[in-house]
């Protein structure tokens, strides 16, 4: 998919291939994981994005859903954010919202570091897919009852653990969690239908 500048074309020379490795580094299995997650945890109101980065970027862009998350991992009466009707042409507005999601992720305990987010739904989604991944960590881990999603989606900040690891342990992690996240799919789909169909929520 070629990424465009505004009114400009696609990108060309060295911007071209900065574009092209950070879109290898781009997850689609785990974008689809993403997606699942936001419409159980805000609701199908949200509507689907179409699949791949620039489908997902899209579909993120203005702030609103982002928004629509986190103020989902707070009770009711304290949301963060404040939510607006954006118009595509609003762009001063889009990067407004999403800087107020920025703050809230940040006082929810996403770390400070993945404000790059603010530039990065313009270029970098896989740096918007890291900071997802961290909210919904975040989430699992405070087990505070709005969480909303499969318990197996995210890895609780309480496993993480300072060690140092040998290569060949290193390795043995890699197949072990690839193990989980398939045994961990295979698990959540008794309530979920495909990526882009309807779904019943039930309560």
């Amino acid at each position: 998919i070629g990424f465009y500048m505004a009114n400009k074309g696609p990108s060309y020379g060295m911007r071209c291939e900065v574009q092209s490795k950070i879109e290898k580094k781009y997850n689609e299995e785990l974008e689809e994981w993403l997606v699942e997650w936001i419409i159980v945890q805000c609701g199908p109101d949200v509507g689907f994005p179409d699949r791949g980065h620039l489908g997902f970027q899209i579909w993120l862009k203005n702030g609103v859903i982002l928004s629509k998350l986190v103020n989902s991992l707070y009770p009711d009466g304290s949301k963060p954010v404040k939510v607006s009707e954006i118009l595509p042409s609003m762009v001063f507005k889009q990067m407004e919202q999403v800087a107020q999601f920025l703050k809230a992720a940040e006082d929810y305990g996403v770390t400070k570091t993945y404000s790059r987010l603010l530039t990065s739904l313009k270029a970098d989604m896989a740096a918007v897919q890291r900071t997802l991944m961290a909210l919904g960590s975040l989430a699992v881990t405070k087990n505070d009852g709005h969480y909303r999603g499969h318990p197996n989606w995210f890895i609780k900040k309480a496993q993480e653990h300072k060690r140092e690891f040998t290569e060949s342990q290193l390795q043995e992690g890699k197949y072990v969690i690839g193990l989980q996240m398939g045994s961990n799919r295979g698990a959540s789909q008794a309530g979920m239908t495909g990526y882009r169909r309807p779904r019943q929520i039930t309560s």
